[in-house]
């Protein structure tokens, strides 16, 4: 076998997946940390002001790598979805519906800032645009994922059926993408790329940059530390978790002052 695949099928064993997320999402929010105040100390006191926008273009600092996860995250999600799906492995369905909430938060947080910053720059709130309705049914299409997996009793059944519904959803992605190309609106086209030219200055780009590393690293923490709860909840009663939880109730106990 494959090292490769060897090595994904090893981590995917419950109480070694346990040890692994319990490590790497202490890590990852460690390294997300400093990364994101990077990002806001550059994004908000340091770069000028956009020279038609003004300081109102700050938002993008936070607009922009949300909208970006929303996209990664839900692709992601489809991707964990079609190998649980595939190959029937419990961590990855875990993994696919650790994915929903936190792509929902991301989603609402594109919209909402979005909204403040359409106000400023187009004058409304809301414009049934292009981008922004298709954002918006992606809002949607995860709170349908989330709503099927919890209206389902059985974890598995649930899992399986949320997940199909991600696979199917994931078609939306190249249509929020290229929407302000093929139909135009309000929205402005992409002037923010991770290769090629940017139309915005180089300056006030690179904060956005720091912004992008910490979400991302701070979604990776995320992520690892509700699917390890979610682990943990529906391998309840198994002699690892008893073991593992005793364990660390038995080692918290001795560190007590007697």
């Amino acid at each position: 076998m494959h090292t490769l695949v060897r090595w994904f099928h090893h981590v995917a064993s419950p109480p070694i997946f346990d040890r692994f997320a319990a490590r790497w999402s202490r890590v990852f929010y460690v390294a997300a940390l400093p990364v994101l105040l990077i990002g806001l100390w550059q994004g908000l006191f340091v770069v000028p002001a956009e020279q038609s926008q003004g300081d109102a273009f700050r938002i993008i600092y936070i607009h922009v790598p949300s909208a970006w996860m929303s996209l990664f995250v839900f692709a992601l999600m489809a991707l964990y979805s079609a190998i649980a799906l595939v190959w029937r492995i419990k961590v990855c369905e875990i993994l696919a519906m650790a994915c929903a909430p936190m792509g929902a938060g991301f989603t609402l947080i594109t919209l909402l800032t979005g909204s403040i910053w359409g106000k400023s720059t187009w004058g409304t709130w809301w414009d049934w645009d292009p981008r922004m309705t298709s954002e918006l049914i992606l809002l949607f299409l995860y709170l349908g994922v989330i709503g099927l997996y919890y209206a389902i009793e059985d974890r598995r059944s649930a899992a399986r059926a949320a997940g199909l519904l991600a696979i199917v959803g994931v078609a939306l992605l190249p249509v929020i993408r290229y929407s302000v190309d093929w139909w135009g609106g309000l929205h402005q086209r992409q002037s923010i790329n991770v290769f090629g030219d940017n139309a915005v200055r180089a300056e006030l780009i690179a904060p956005l940059w720091w912004m992008v590393a910490g979400t991302k690293l701070w979604f990776a923490g995320s992520l690892l530390a509700k699917a390890r709860a979610d682990n943990l909840l529906r391998e309840a009663g198994k002699a690892w978790v008893a073991e593992r939880i005793g364990g660390g109730a038995a080692s918290a106990a001795g560190e007590m002052p007697r």
